[in-house]
């Protein structure tokens, strides 16, 4: 991967930002098109690494996969670039809509509906990339089945993790013909001395955050501690954090539980990663602490340890790269993904979007252009919310 100035991976991430609609899966494959196929930074193979290290890793995988290919294509500045670009979109929507928009109802309501049935649509798409990429044989296509039909029965974001160790280890005892690249060193700024020293950060955080909030009773720490728990414990993708979240800001008493609702109804319908539920409700905690204040706290606390975990990994996973069985794990691994994206795009994608035969209509026509036809995903936006408004 060739190095390249901070502002390009700034706007090529602040485009995907607009428009990566569906979820973590759904980003990876919106990565996949746009870094390995559209721009060419890296290949096929070490987009599957990374693909296989964020999968494995507790936090924000589509977030932790921009930040690491930031990263590698200009440092550290890349990297910050990166994660702004990716997340700022979104982040700006949830905090306006948690200071500005009191209902998701009437024709706010509408919007919402017509961005739901995007997310369908790219989703859909990059699910067929990602089979013609990471599924190249019957072994893997059948691993994506399974893990598929385990995602569906299951009915829980939370198996999502343990299919992933599943497919790691069908990967090691089926995908006998993968071999290891020759070529395993990530292009990064540093070494595994300081990915240690990053790890180490982000346990001492983990201890200290609630230490300093019990010791000197300010709310901002409180919150800090509540929101980088939650971030720091997830496994499993973006929906996961839910539960954590719900438990860390409703419980005490700090969220209505009907605000929460309708920050995460929000979530489901606007791009970027599923975390910036955070500035949403970062918005609504009480007092001084909440508003655009609150959103910036809870944005940097959530997100810092899954930043801080993949930098700290990241140096030490060359080493394990260019191992057979580690190459094999890492097909199995893409293998379930894709099975698992299989499984998003019918539940929740399709049950939360498609309502009526008109939203198969509307979707089926974004998905045609997107698709066949190569238009932008912004003109897809355009066709699903006027559609969505029109019935309306």
């Amino acid at each position: 991967m060739t190095r390249a100035p901070a502002a390009e991976v700034f706007g090529a991430f602040l485009r995907l930002g607009c428009t990566a609609f569906g979820g973590p899966l759904a980003h990876f494959a919106l990565f996949r098109r746009e870094f390995v196929e559209r721009r060419q930074w890296l290949l096929q193979s070490r987009f599957d690494e990374l693909l296989a290290v964020c999968q494995f890793l507790p936090g924000p995988g589509s977030s932790q996969m921009g930040f690491a290919l930031g990263l590698m294509r200009a440092g550290w500045a890349g990297a910050l670039a990166a994660f702004l670009g990716f997340t700022l979109p979104s982040a700006v929507l949830m905090t306006g809509l948690a200071l500005l928009l009191p209902s998701l109802s009437g024709p706010a309501g509408s919007v919402f509906h017509g961005l739901k049935l995007v997310a369908l649509c790219v989703v859909a798409s990059g699910l067929l990339g990602m089979v013609r990429a990471l599924c190249p044989d019957l072994t893997r296509r059948l691993l994506a089945v399974a893990a598929a039909a385990i995602a569906l029965a299951a009915g829980s974001a939370r198996v999502q993790l343990l299919v992933v160790i599943v497919g790691a280890a069908a990967g090691v005892l089926l995908c006998r013909a993968v071999r290891p690249r020759l070529d395993t060193a990530l292009p990064l700024p540093y070494r595994a001395r300081s990915g240690a020293l990053l790890l180490l950060v982000l346990v001492v955080l983990l201890v200290a955050l609630p230490l300093a909030a019990l010791a000197s009773g300010l709310p901002p720490l409180h919150y800090a501690a509540a929101f980088y728990r939650s971030g720091a414990l997830v496994f499993g993708g973006g929906h996961v954090v839910l539960p954590l979240l719900e438990d860390a800001v409703v419980a005490p008493g700090w969220i209505a539980q009907s605000d929460f609702l309708a920050g995460y109804g929000a979530a489901q319908a606007v791009p970027g990663p599923m975390f910036t539920l955070a500035a949403f409700l970062g918005a609504r905690l009480p007092g001084a602490a909440g508003g655009v204040p609150g959103a910036v706290l809870a944005l940097a606390a959530i997100f810092l340890p899954g930043l801080l975990t993949v930098a700290g990994v990241l140096p030490m996973w060359q080493a394990l790269a260019a191992h057979r069985l580690a190459v094999r794990a890492i097909a199995g691994v893409g293998a379930v993904v894709v099975g698992l994206l299989a499984a998003a795009l019918y539940d929740p994608v399709w049950l939360g979007a498609v309502h009526a035969p008109a939203d198969v209509l509307i979707a089926a026509a974004g998905f045609a252009l997107l698709q066949w036809l190569r238009l932008p995903v912004l003109g897809v936006v355009a066709l699903c919310v006027l559609g969505s408004l029109a019935l309306a």
